[in-house]
């Protein structure tokens, strides 16, 4: 089995077919070479250069030793030298890892930005899964400083199946800086409306209403999409050409899905090869099957297919909800018939899971140990697109009311949302399980990114970890840029 690409296989998916492939044996002892090596891989942020739709685009990436990202083998050590070859400062952030805080990559919690040309260490024990990691900085995430971070797990080497990654972005050839700019002024497609937020602007003369028993949608329309991209990508190119990913016969695959996006939500439609979801945010779930699942930005899906016996090409799209707009991949067998598809759909996909009835569908393998609640907090998610200002309990970054815990507490985080846009809420340096969905309790999914629909409620519960300030915002790149953003200060316990 191999990847048969134009430009060359994602670097994650490249690196982690190549193990994979290995006899077990083999695979084992490449293992243990390289923990017992355990050198500091290089990372680099730099410029590249991509084709999308035949148009050359300057964006950022994070370039590993085979290329963009990392992928991590059981036991390795997250070891990496990150070295900021840009013209700017800039920090990364490894999303749904739990490193020191110090390394956490926040700017000024408590590290400063990399300066140009600097170099940073980091080292810490990673966890398995389908992770990813990214700039802090909104405008670089919105120019693609991003790239697969995935940690395999011993079980991973040994079965007989061929990983591929996903990796989901929405994309404007203009300036990240105008993109936000023209959203919070109200100049994109009607969707946006008012004057951009300014920040330490406070919230103020919001009319937040009740609940309304969460029918209270009824007669208000949801805002969907606050920007019509020029491009939606799948591992860094389109539509009009796609990644063919080879596969064999009846094969089995693992496909690692990662919405890197700064503002879209995506379904995943496997079309006719049936899929098991088999984690979220890189943490294990009950098998789920089925054929289209969501995911909301900083969202991972794993999925398990299992493919025909026959030869044949099998498309694996991304539908942005609320829209035609597609991307994706196609899994294809040797010398298969590969047919080119549209980027628009004949119908719009759906909005994503404003009932949370997918989210209701998991639960989680390994939860939280039961015990008490010691602390609960009210996190009211507001907002209005005119003005274009995110708010978390009625307050931005800046004038915001940390959220406070002692470490080792069991915290029960509650999300209101009373806006009429979804807010993916991701919590830094920790794992939370889904405990409350619109007030019915749940033994829902491990994430460290959950989607809250308009109108909703979700309850997640944690144990309070390392004493340490650490980031709770929403991962919709406009909202945090205007300040959808409060810390979850955690204390050393007496």
């Amino acid at each position: 089995m191999n990847t048969l690409t134009r430009r060359g296989f994602l670097a994650a998916t490249a690196a982690a077919l190549s193990a994979a492939h290995l006899p077990r044996a083999a695979a084992a002892q490449t293992v243990a070479q390289t923990v017992a090596q355990s050198a500091p891989l290089a990372l680099s942020a730099a410029t590249r250069t991509l084709d999308i739709d035949g148009r050359a685009a300057t964006v950022l990436g994070l370039a590993g030793p085979a290329g963009q990202g990392l992928v991590l083998d059981p036991g390795q050590r997250f070891r990496v030298d990150l070295t900021n070859a840009l013209d700017v400062g800039t920090i990364i952030h490894w999303h749904g890892q739990i490193p020191p805080n110090a390394q956490d990559g926040v700017p000024d919690m408590p590290m400063a930005l990399l300066a140009p040309g600097e170099t940073r260490s980091y080292d810490f024990q990673p966890r398995p899964g389908t992770h990813w990691m990214h700039s802090h900085v909104p405008v670089q995430e919105m120019r693609l400083l991003a790239a697969p971070l995935i940690v395999r797990a011993p079980e991973d080497l040994v079965a007989d199946r061929q990983e591929v990654a996903l990796f989901l972005h929405d994309f404007s050839f203009r300036p990240a800086e105008e993109v936000l700019a023209e959203i919070g002024g109200g100049g994109d497609h009607g969707a946006a409306q008012g004057a951009p937020a300014m920040p330490g602007m406070a919230m103020g003369g919001m009319d937040h209403g009740g609940m309304g028993g969460m029918g209270g949608m009824a007669g208000m329309a949801m805002d969907l999409n606050d920007h019509d991209w020029d491009a939606y990508l799948a591992n860094d190119r389109t539509l009009s050409d796609p990644e063919v990913v080879r596969i064999e016969r009846g094969g089995r695959i693992r496909l690692r899905v990662i919405n890197a996006a700064a503002a879209t939500v995506f379904w995943i439609d496997t079309g006719a090869a049936e899929a098991r979801l088999i984690a979220v945010d890189g943490h294990a779930v009950q098998p789920l099957a089925g054929s289209r699942f969501g995911l909301a930005m900083g969202q991972r899906l794993d999925l398990e297919i299992d493919l025909p016996g026959e030869a044949g090409a099998w498309p694996i799209l991304a539908l942005r909800e609320g829209g035609r707009e597609r991307t994706g991949l196609i899994l294809a067998t040797p010398g298969a018939e590969v047919r080119r598809l549209d980027a628009l759909a004949e119908t719009a996909a759906p909005a994503f899971d404003t009932d949370l009835a997918q989210e209701f569908r998991l639960a989680a393998l390994g939860a939280l140990p039961d015990r008490p609640v010691d602390r609960s907090h009210l996190l009211m998610l507001g907002g209005t697109m005119q003005p274009y200002l995110w708010t978390i309990n009625g307050a931005v970054w800046g004038q915001h009311q940390p959220v406070t815990a002692r470490s080792g507490e069991r915290v029960l985080l509650s999300f209101h949302n009373m806006s009429m846009m979804g807010h993916p809420m991701h919590l830094h340096g920790h794992v939370f399980q889904v405990v409350g969905l619109n007030g019915r309790r749940v033994a829902g999914a491990l994430r460290d990114t959950v989607y809250v629909p308009p109108m909703s409620m979700v309850d997640v519960a944690l144990d309070a970890g390392e004493a340490a300030r650490w980031m709770l915002h929403c991962h919709h790149m406009p909202h945090l840029a205007s300040g959808m953003m409060t810390e979850f200060a955690v204390s050393a316990s007496v």
